[in-house]
């Protein structure tokens, strides 16, 4: 069975930092591009982040650009995404994906497997 477990989400003001995880058992981690997504109450899913590979390439929504990094750990099978100078408008349930390569994107759709998600709240 395939799981991917959120984990690092909490409760920060403007400016502070956190990371979080994603956690990945039941398919091949090497095989799977890996994305962050998130979405706020009453808003649609939105792309934060992707990686291809672990130490593979990264790419990033413009308003996160320069303040999230995304990374990951073959040996873990676990993904990252680094959350630096949080903004309130950051608030949200962030979620990690998977999709088989090749195929990658920024579309939700594409995305074969998702996490329960977990909450940041960025208070101002």
């Amino acid at each position: 069975q395939v799981q991917l477990v959120e984990s690092g989400g909490g409760l920060v003001q403007a400016g502070d930092s956190l990371r979080l995880s994603c956690a990945v058992s039941g398919l091949t981690f090497s095989n799977y591009a890996m994305g962050w997504f998130r979405q706020a109450p009453g808003k649609e899913r939105e792309f934060v982040s992707r990686i291809s590979v672990a130490g593979g390439p990264t790419y990033y929504a413009d308003s996160v650009k320069g303040r999230f990094a995304i990374s990951g750990d073959n040996a873990k099978n676990t993904v990252y995404l680094q959350m630096n100078n949080l903004k309130p408008e950051d608030t949200a349930v962030y979620y990690c994906a998977a999709v088989r390569r090749p195929g990658t994107g920024i579309l939700p759709g594409r995305y074969d497997y998702w996490g329960q998600g977990t909450q940041v709240t960025v208070s101002s």
